[in-house]
């Protein structure tokens, strides 16, 4: 029988999986670019910028999340009840203590970033230590340390470094394919270099959207494991769901807001109407916070 234990190593054999294709797509691309000119330089490109923003991602993207979003690191001394309930849970869970950084920030929200367990921070903002209760902020840190734990946090970023990463070569491609396009023009080419350079087009444009939403459905599917992850370990799902309530119906967005970095927060920070159709809903960084709700009423803690 599927347990949530095993759910949790399914889904990362799956997103690893997903990583491997996000990289045979980015040297794919090279290829075929490579077939239309005629250049091999596009590949070797394609391989060389991959690993560099590969090896980049791992070292020092979680820097790069936090001065993004305007986190500053705080002293034990500063939140003495936000330390010990971060100590108590690290306690129960078998994690070492993460860092804590603070988020001046009256909108409610959190966050998880790092490379590994040994080097993680978690961030949550002012907004989110004045409407919550010790119930509901326990919740909102646990689920945080559930995406540590789960291991989450190296691969949500390194998709992020990705995406951005497909989209500027797509970009590059696109470039070179219009500056490339009208010399070609001048000199003729045959039928089967126009159909090289259409597929190119083609796949230079599709990538990135696919590559998001790649992106996008990683993000929804792990929300739920950390909310039963995180729900195991305080072994009271209401205080989470009651955190989550609270923090989808604030309206106030947050001031240093970003695409890039959205899904990385327990509750998306792009505030506004909730998308209702399908088409609104594939793009949506979370899971709706209805549905998140209801599962974590409905799980039974034994």
């Amino acid at each position: 029988m599927a347990t949530l234990y095993t759910q949790q190593s399914k889904n990362i054999r799956k997103t690893w999986l997903l990583m491997s294709v996000f990289l045979i797509v980015v040297v794919g691309i090279g290829w075929v670019f490579s077939q239309v000119y005629g250049d091999s330089s596009f590949v070797v490109i394609a391989v060389v910028f991959s690993l560099f923003m590969n090896f980049f991602s791992y070292w020092f993207s979680d820097k790069i999340v936090l001065a993004m979003s305007g986190a500053h690191p705080i002293e034990r001394e500063e939140n003495l009840e936000l330390y010990r309930i971060v100590e108590n849970l690290c306690i129960t869970a078998g994690l070492k203590m993460p860092k804590i950084y603070m988020i001046n920030d009256p909108s409610p929200n959190a966050f998880a970033t790092g490379r590994n367990e040994k080097h993680s921070a978690v961030a949550v903002t002012s907004g989110l230590l004045q409407i919550l209760n010790k119930n509901e902020l326990e919740g909102v840190i646990a689920h945080e340390l559930s995406h540590i734990g789960n291991k989450d946090i190296l691969i949500s970023t390194i998709v992020v470094i990705l995406v951005g990463f497909v989209a500027l070569m797509s970009d590059f491609f696109l470039r070179a394919q219009f500056f490339r396009g009208r010399r070609d023009d001048r000199e003729g080419g045959g039928q089967a270099q126009m159909i090289m350079m259409l597929v190119g087009i083609i796949l230079a444009i599709l990538t990135p959207i696919i590559a998001k939403l790649i992106q996008l459905a990683i993000s929804r599917k792990r929300e739920f494991l950390a909310d039963a992850s995180g729900a195991l370990l305080t072994r009271y799902p209401e205080g989470l769901a009651s955190a989550l309530e609270k923090i989808s119906n604030s309206q106030i967005p947050l001031r240093r807001t970003n695409k890039a970095t959205a899904h990385l927060y327990i509750s998306s920070p792009l505030k506004g109407g909730q998308a209702t159709s399908w088409l609104g809903r594939l793009f949506m960084t979370h899971p709706p916070a209805e549905e998140r709700i209801m599962a974590l009423r409905g799980l039974e803690i034994n």
